[in-house]
């Protein structure tokens, strides 16, 4: 095992395991009311209340919405995973926001690694709904190692009337039977059950951040710290490596993947993003090994903003693709930058999520927040982009309209349909009654994890151990 010192933490924080104008497509209405701008209500909140004491595992870990925005997955530091379901309502229509438990399983469980001596933590670091196909959901869910394939059913009817077993099912003599019965369905209590299909295991040295399912519906990637494998959902003892950046000497290394997505419509390309803050266009059909990239996108270092700590900051912590792949959102420590996949040479737009903390980076640095991973969402019109900060607070950026907002997600803004007040951060001279001063943030409470309905305006947030809903106000 190699050890490293400063001033190469950045790398080895993230290398743990051994180291146009947009447009809105049809379903989805801009409910804005205010010259573009949304006004956010609470719904719903899950989980226990925040006074009590949080138990790390279950502290939750991702958010993702399926295809439809029926289902709502959620995983944790425990390795449980938890489904909610769109309520339905007294008459069937579909209640905006609001969302109930459906099925609850334990995804993974701790392991040893006898060979490296290592942990396994059995924490869910991502989840990924598959294209519903038939009346069961297939999701994806992954720790540290291993993917697992989870297949999720619904049963409400169950057989009566058998021939060779009683109604406690206890085997009958066939000798005493005399009449045969015709077995039956009839109606039970609703069971929802979640059975593994697949398990994808041992393709993985490092620390899997990311896994994405490919628009042909038939293979997926699954990415860590120096590698990107191809799987096929059918097989689960073979997996290609597409991307290898490990050097030959460790003492090399410069850089990290930190997050891989497959474009959403065409099926050869994916992205992945690197500590040092670049993103690289692959094409499969080029070679099998994709080293060398189809583009490389990096923005020019401003050079008066130059710091001990501007490569920790640069790093890349999430890469998503808008619904139509013509942009791609990135997210490093202080900002979100929109790119233009014909454009490499600089962003199309940046917005500043957190910029009063630049001067607190010294203090972010030793307490470790500054290595915080945060997330990224689109809005399904690919419009409006979503990412969260510190003190619950997590931002909005109209690309449209060039607005931002704060929200917060806080148990003290609980009456329903009540439109949430923006939050602003004072940062020097006459604080405002509303306004918050930067030095008293509560840098425990993060979001990291967010998502975004895919046709309506509907957010899930994470704080800590509680699930945020949000809707907005029609």
């Amino acid at each position: 095992m190699v050890t490293f010192l400063r001033p190469m933490d950045l790398l080895h924080k993230r290398l743990t395991s051994t180291l146009m104008r947009p447009s809105f497509p049809m379903g989805l209405t801009n409910t804005d009311g205010n010259g573009g701008d949304i006004q956010w209500c609470f719904s719903q909140v899950k989980g226990a209340i925040e006074t009590e004491d949080v138990t790390e595992p279950d502290i939750i870990s991702c958010v993702e919405f399926n295809n439809d925005g029926d289902l709502l997955a959620t995983g944790d530091k425990g390795g449980r995973v938890v489904i909610f379901q769109r309520d339905k309502g007294k008459i069937g229509l579909p209640l905006r926001g609001e969302y109930n438990v459906y099925s609850t399983f334990q995804s993974h469980e701790p392991e040893f690694d006898y060979l490296k001596s290592l942990e396994i933590e059995e924490k869910i670091n991502k989840i990924l709904w598959m294209k519903r196909t038939n009346p069961a959901n297939f999701l994806l869910s992954t720790n540290d190692k291993t993917i697992k394939l989870w297949k999720v059913t619904e049963r409400d009817k169950r057989p009566e009337g058998y021939n060779l077993k009683d109604e406690a099912g206890i085997m009958r003599d066939p000798s005493t039977v005399t009449t045969l019965r015709v077995p039956m369905f009839k109606p039970m209590e609703l069971m929802v059950e979640a059975s593994p299909r697949r398990i994808f295991a041992n393709a993985h040295t490092y620390h899997i951040n990311s896994i994405s399912i490919n628009s042909d519906q038939e293979t997926y990637l699954s990415a860590d710290d120096l590698r990107i494998n191809l799987w096929h959902l059918e097989v689960t003892d073979q997996s290609f490596n597409i991307v290898d950046i490990k050097p030959a000497n460790m003492e090399e290394l410069t850089e990290v993947i930190t997050a891989a997505e497959f474009h959403p419509l065409d099926c050869n390309l994916f992205v992945y993003s690197s500590s040092k803050g670049t993103i690289r266009l692959c094409d499969m059909r080029q070679q099998a090994l994709c080293d060398k990239h189809a583009k490389l996108f990096e923005e020019p270092e401003d050079p008066t903003n130059r710091s001990f700590f501007s490569e920790i900051i640069s790093s890349i912590s999430d890469v998503k693709f808008s619904h139509n792949g013509r942009y791609m959102v990135t997210r490093d420590y202080l900002s979100v930058k929109v790119w233009d996949l014909h454009m490499d040479t600089k962003p199309i737009e940046t917005y500043q999520v957190h910029e009063y903390l630049r001067s607190k980076l010294c203090s972010l640095y030793e307490n470790d927040c500054i290595f915080d991973k945060f997330e990224c969402s689109w809005s399904g019109d690919d419009r409006h982009i979503m990412t969260g900060s510190y003190n619950n607070f997590y931002r909005m950026f109209d690309r449209e309209s060039k607005r931002d907002t704060t929200l917060e997600a806080s148990r003290e803004n609980m009456k329903p349909r009540t439109v949430l007040k923006p939050r602003k951060v004072c940062t020097g001279g006459k604080r405002k009654k509303e306004e918050i001063s930067v030095d008293c943030l509560d840098f425990n409470k993060k979001i990291l994890h967010t998502a975004w309905h895919p046709n309506e305006n509907i957010l899930a947030v994470a704080a800590t151990n509680n699930l945020y809903i949000f809707q907005s106000k029609d």
